[in-house]
């Protein structure tokens, strides 16, 4: 059996619970946040013990820069996606050149504390109304975010490191933060198709892709990361998408519209998830791993099986 479930922790180091809960079979891998960082040794100690638990186990974190960078003191400073962006606009060459060392810094600095990942790149294209998006969107084109999201693509898997887009099919086109409620996009149909272009032209270069917690009403009536039809019509029929699929929180405000935990993570499951990210709430974790103890999925074990060969070195 292949874990299908990211779990995050308390602190800087493991209780005894979570020992316990790291072997649990149903467990794919841990989601590190700025609480279990508070120096290197430190952290290099904790991904070490995950391991002496439960050996191969992969370790992500939200290491994008700007203001969502979970590691700092210790570790270099990264510039948001927006700075990333603009750069751009003045000198593509340059920005390459510095966006390559910037890459490579990073990488090794996650893989000298045992991180397997970070979940980059963003392929939101920004249109100025989520602020939730904002710095973290390479630029309000989708042909700036596809260009900038290449580029960091390829210096990810020059560095030894998997790329990871989100949020499909684009988060950027509602005010609504899917951390604190449910956002709906009411656009038409025609105009999300700039959003989705990012993912459509980058899939086959993509190891993972995670789902928006947003509804698209002109689409479908569930949340894209519930929604067999933005799941497996689209993204794995149309786009031809062969990675894995990796759950937004099932935490987040806008997943909780859909039920409880199990609920959740049955309808993730179902529509075509892979991994299931349970962050924050171990009550809620718990319950998804009681409820589904039983689960098997052959297709998606294989998926996950593949994904840890390569991201686990």
């Amino acid at each position: 059996m292949s874990g299908f479930i990211l779990l995050d922790l308390e602190g800087f180091s493991l209780t005894t619970e979570e020992r316990e809960l790291l072997k649990h079979p149903a467990v794919g891998g841990v989601i590190l946040f700025t609480r279990n960082y508070s120096d290197k040794a430190q952290l290099r100690a904790l991904t070490h013990s995950i391991h002496r638990v439960r050996d191969g186990l992969p370790m992500l974190v939200d290491q994008e820069g700007g203001r969502v960078q979970r590691f700092r003191s210790g570790f270099t400073e990264l510039p948001s996606m927006r700075y990333w962006g603009e750069c751009y606009l003045v000198s593509a060459v340059d920005t390459e050149r510095r966006l390559q060392q910037t890459i490579h810094t990073m990488v090794s600095e996650l893989k000298s504390v045992g991180v397997h990942a970070s979940l980059i790149p963003v392929l939101d294209v920004d249109h100025g109304i989520n602020p939730a998006v904002g710095e973290r969107s390479f630029g309000k084109t989708a042909d700036q975010v596809t260009a900038l999201a290449n580029l960091m693509i390829d210096h990810l898997h020059a560095a030894g490191m998997p790329a990871i887009g989100k949020h499909y099919p684009g988060h950027g086109g509602v005010a609504v933060d899917s951390h604190r409620a449910l956002p709906i996009d009411s656009r038409a149909r025609d105009s999300l198709w700039d959003d989705l272009r990012p993912f459509m032209q980058l899939s086959h270069k993509l190891d993972a892709i995670m789902p928006a917690h947003v509804i698209y009403r002109e689409w479908d009536s569930q949340l894209a990361g519930f929604s067999s039809f933005w799941l497996q019509d689209m993204l794995r029929h149309r786009l031809h998408f062969t990675g894995i699929i990796i759950s937004d929180d099932l935490s987040m405000e806008a997943a909780a519209s859909s039920g409880d935990y199990p609920t959740r993570a049955a309808l993730a499951l179902e529509a075509g998830c892979d991994l299931l990210s349970i962050c924050n709430n171990r009550v809620g974790a718990v319950q998804v791993l009681d409820a589904l103890e039983r689960h098997r999925n052959p297709v998606s074990e294989a998926r996950i099986q593949q994904w840890i060969s390569k991201v686990v070195s």
